[in-house]
């Protein structure tokens, strides 16, 4: 169909999502590499989102992410708070836990499959252990250190195991991770070969869980942590570099992961568009941005500079998130969202659904097209020009059409839907978030 190339506008259908921002396939093929030479360069992983397995509508799966989603800024909001306030009250550093992908890899030699939950949001690489006082349901075997001819306890003396939130030392490096709904996992750190789709990366630091606890795990046999702390998968390795291309939340196909020098995407992608990323001492795994402002339409909304600021004590501020489904944006900067777009819409405010987002409108019966307003996000030296099909979806079985996003009280996320078909590249080198809009399924 026509897209509408106005200054304020681009054309949506409610029953066929249009991609606005394409590329030509790009092949990323190398030949046949020794596992050293793929080291060298990195390696690729596929993602598949939590849900894909299930028979879901696009809807459907909006609306269960929106559920986990919820959860999720809650914990991470009463994380920064308990952060905030008088660390001795917190008995067990926490940290955020769960993500909305999967990634497969193996451990030990010869190897042990598993399914993993990848998650930005904290450090920590662990996965349920043999002998295990407490474990939940996992489809694959419990990986037994026993078995593997690589591994070996981490020295307590050891930099990984001085990094750990909290930990004791007995029978080597023991540690205690507790998660923000204090869900957690215990037991001994490893250190092992970890394969990731043939490519395999010797010594890699990771928590043998014997007993893991709460909600949310079984999902994957454990997590993978991509956060910015010496900990996770991307600072032990010798470029700490990564990024990841999340296909629409509708797709059948693959998201992708690369890590190491392979990560960085290049111009023929698409334009390059780089952002800083902030420090917060009470917080130094997220990954915070510098968010400046909001346009909608042609119209910059009316939002105080100090709305996404990041607070001297640790709150506030913007984090970058894949484990987050929609966007949460601090209430005083939503409600302006918001307002604008019923002004610039033209649609009727539809209230009586209960699709769990904030903003919906009733569709027009007489018609599968509705224009809506081009959203831009201003990031410091970086604005993000968002294709339709990141922040509204709509339901033609219900009638309405949504806002893809929600109002936090705080900490704002940009979460994955809003980054869906962008190469999004975290260097913590250059302590940098850069974004390529493209297509996921042609990298």
């Amino acid at each position: 169909m026509a897209l509408l190339h106005s200054l304020c506008c681009v054309l949506f259908s409610a029953l066929v999502i249009v991609i606005l921002y394409g590329s030509p396939a790009v092949s990323t093929s190398r030949g046949a590499l020794g596992d050293l030479d793929k080291l060298r360069n990195g390696f690729r992983v596929t993602l598949r989102h939590v849900d894909s397995s299930k028979n879901l509508t696009k809807w459907e799966r909006m609306q269960r992410g929106i559920k986990r989603g919820n959860y999720r800024l809650q914990r991470l909001n009463a994380m920064v708070l308990a952060a905030s306030t008088d660390s001795a009250a917190v008995q067990a550093p926490i940290v955020a836990g769960n993500g909305e992908f999967l990634m497969d890899l193996s451990i030990g030699t010869p190897p042990t499959s598993y399914s993993a939950i990848l998650d930005t949001g904290s450090d920590l690489i662990w996965t349920q252990c043999k002998p295990c006082t407490q474990c939940f349901d996992q489809s694959t075997p419990i990986f037994d250190p026993e078995k593997s001819s690589t591994f070996s306890k981490l020295s307590c003396s050891s930099d990984l195991c001085s990094a750990l939130p909290q930990s004791t030392c007995s029978n080597g490096c023991e540690y205690l991770y507790t998660y923000g709904d204090y869900s957690s996992t215990q037991g001994v750190m490893g250190i092992d070969t970890f394969t990731f789709e043939k490519v395999s990366v010797p010594k890699i630091g990771f928590g043998c869980g014997e007993d893991n606890e709460g909600d949310g795990f079984s999902q994957g046999a454990g997590l993978v942590g991509l956060g910015r702390g010496p900990l996770s998968l991307v600072s032990q390795l010798k470029e700490p570099k990564f990024s990841y291309c999340l296909t629409s939340i509708d797709e059948t196909q693959k998201s992708l992961l690369m890590m190491g020098s392979i990560a960085s995407g290049n111009e023929s992608l698409g334009t390059m568009k780089t952002t800083p990323l902030i420090h917060n001492p009470s917080q130094p795994s997220f990954y915070y941005l510098s968010l400046q402002g909001i346009t909608v339409g042609s119209t910059p909304l009316p939002i105080k500079k100090s709305t996404f600021a990041l607070e001297d004590d640790g709150t506030g501020g913007v984090i970058i998130d894949s484990g987050t489904t929609i966007t949460y944006l601090e209430q005083a900067a939503f409600d302006a969202l918001k307002k604008e777009f019923i002004s610039q819409m033209g649609l009727s405010v539809d209230s009586s659904s209960s699709t769990g987002l904030d903003l919906c409108f009733s569709l027009p019966s007489d018609s599968t097209q509705v224009e809506v307003p081009k959203l831009i996000f201003h990031f410091e030296g970086a604005d993000l020009d968002l294709p339709a099909e990141n922040y509204m979806i709509a339901d033609s079985s219900s009638g309405v059409i949504c806002l893809a996003m929600g109002s936090s009280s705080g900490m704002s996320i940009f979460g994955n839907v809003q980054q869906q078909n962008m190469l999004v590249v975290h260097d913590l080198n250059k302590e940098t978030v850069s974004f390529i809009q493209t297509q996921c399924q042609n990298l």
